[in-house]
């Protein structure tokens, strides 16, 4: 592909949740834009789209870099938590400096719990030791801080309803969440890439309703026309469901450190001001639920 003919917009962490939905709202609003992968066959999924350019390369390894970063003004730097996420970012910083690239935009976050104690969640020091080295490296910089995320309440997730116990077990308590729709967070992404104006800025973003898990379970339940209910269980337990759902030992524990930090979070804070910014309309927890309706109908 010609030089003139590729887009100047790079997103990194296109296969993950986050990643994906980003380059799915490219796709909504037609807007020409370039995914990082290190698997192309992990990227079907945007194949056939004229607007979307899929290239190889490993943020851990700038190497395998140039044709990727070959032309681009901003990028959008996201990478999985779970796997080396300040060396593989910061790592791609440095990549996108020695490239030229002159802006970028670090997709981070923020627990919006009122008494979340960041220093005691290991992504969240991460984040900010990123954060930290992205605006010491001299580039053109923006944050974007989504708080928890609505798809983390879905059946299969870490966090979500257990639809084989019609429950919402989690060891947190009376804590209060305000999720954010990553659709949402995605739109947001996609105009901090296409837009002038907000360079040095954070934004912090959560969805509209703060709620407790009672309060979450009695919407699912009127929306899904089934009955879910919350149950409090103890660390041990928690634990060992995260085991039989697949997670890693290292996992088990990071997830286990993020539950104690929410459950002190008994008021929870809402914040619109990047939706009213950048003329999105926050999605609502009902709208979530409706919207994802079937993925809590399966046995």
């Amino acid at each position: 592909m010609d030089l003139k003919e590729r887009s100047k917009i790079l997103v990194t962490g296109t296969t993950g949740l986050s990643g994906s939905l980003v380059i799915k709202e490219f796709i909504r609003q037609n807007i020409p834009v370039r995914a990082l992968v290190r698997d192309r066959n992990k990227a079907r999924q945007f194949e056939g789209y004229a607007n979307v350019e899929v290239v190889e390369g490993n943020m851990l390894q700038p190497e395998t870099l140039q044709f990727a970063l070959e032309g681009v003004e901003r990028a959008l730097v996201i990478s999985s938590a779970y796997e080396h996420m300040v060396k593989t970012q910061e790592t791609f910083i440095d990549a996108a400096k020695a490239a030229g690239i002159p802006h970028l935009i670090k997709y981070s976050g923020a627990a919006a719990g009122i008494g979340f104690n960041n220093g005691n969640f290991k992504p969240a020091i991460e984040h900010l030791k990123i954060e930290d080295y992205l605006i010491d490296s001299g580039l053109k910089w923006t944050i974007i801080r989504p708080s928890q995320f609505m798809q983390l309440y879905l059946p299969g997730t870490h966090s979500g309803v257990d639809i084989t116990q019609d429950a919402l077990m989690l060891p947190i308590k009376d804590a209060m969440e305000t999720p954010v729709a990553v659709e949402d967070v995605a739109k947001a992404c996609v105009a901090l890439l296409t837009q002038d104006g907000h360079e040095r800025r954070f934004y912090e973003i959560t969805g509209p309703d703060a709620m407790t898990m009672i309060e979450a379970c009695e919407i699912i339940s009127d929306i899904i026309g089934r009955k879910i209910t919350y149950r409090d269980i103890n660390y041990d337990d928690y634990r060992a469901n995260l085991a039989k759902m697949g997670f890693s030992s290292g996992g088990v524990e990071l997830l286990t450190q993020l539950s104690k930090e929410r459950a002190k979070s008994i008021e929870s804070a809402v914040k619109l001001e990047t939706h009213k910014r950048l003329g999105i309309r926050p999605t609502n927890f009902s709208e979530f639920i409706f919207r994802n309706k079937e993925a809590f109908l399966a046995r």
